[in-house]
């Protein structure tokens, strides 16, 4: 169950989800702080660390949207790194996940779907952005816009609900079989926690490319 510990900010009720994920995000700024502060030509674990994490984001992105990967890269590579730790989470005692929380995953697909458009129009411009719901033929707008909702829909529902699903199963397991079968609770809880984050960073990696290379995949030959 939900932990039921709120506490109220003038009319904002602000719950353990909230709370949980301003934690995941300050430890994100102290350590991208750390770990950018003193570079050095011969890095250390930390550097080494922090460097090869980057540079496999980087390779990923590059794989969907070459052209655009160093524009994309701050905004996936975060929101990546959030879902991780974030997915994770729950495995401290005392914790969940705030990705097991509806307004959360909410939050984050919605920050996704003005990404998409605000990259799309930052890169195409706002004309050639909106025509290409025009195209291959305007009787196909409405699809466009209600694909637009409905896959930002999706994202929500389905981070939601798989992470959900995982805290239940683990802890009903634990309830019937005790303490007997620990670690493979444990492993499965992690590989699912970092597949779902990267299905959800991979979705949006794909939708923030398709609105950028829109005008290039339409236009004619």
């Amino acid at each position: 169950m939900e932990s039921d510990f709120t506490f109220t900010l003038g009319p904002v009720e602000i719950g353990l989800s909230l709370i949980t994920t301003w934690g995941i995000m300050l430890v994100l700024a102290i350590v991208a702080g750390l770990s950018t502060r003193r570079l050095e030509i011969i890095p250390g674990i930390l550097q080494t660390s922090v460097e090869s994490i980057v540079a496999t984001i980087d390779e990923a992105i590059t794989a969907v949207a070459p052209e655009h990967a160093r524009q994309i890269m701050p905004f996936i590579a975060t929101l990546w790194l959030f879902l991780i730790i974030a997915n994770l989470v729950g495995l401290v005692p005392g914790l969940h996940s705030p990705t097991r929380d509806l307004s959360v995953t909410s939050a984050l697909a919605v920050l996704v779907f003005f990404s998409v458009h605000w990259f799309g129009i930052k890169t195409l411009g706002l004309k050639s952005y909106l025509h290409h719901y025009l195209t291959p033929s305007p009787i196909l707008l409405p699809f466009h816009i209600i694909s637009e909702f409905t896959r930002t829909l999706a994202l929500a529902i389905r981070l939601f609900g798989n992470m959900m699903s995982l805290e239940m199963a683990a802890m009903l397991i634990l309830l019937v079989a005790g303490f007997l079968a620990p670690i493979p609770i444990l492993m499965l809880h992690i590989i699912e926690a970092l597949v779902q984050a990267y299905i959800f960073g991979m979705l949006a990696l794909i939708y923030l490319a398709g609105a950028m290379q829109s005008q290039q995949l339409n236009s004619p030959e």
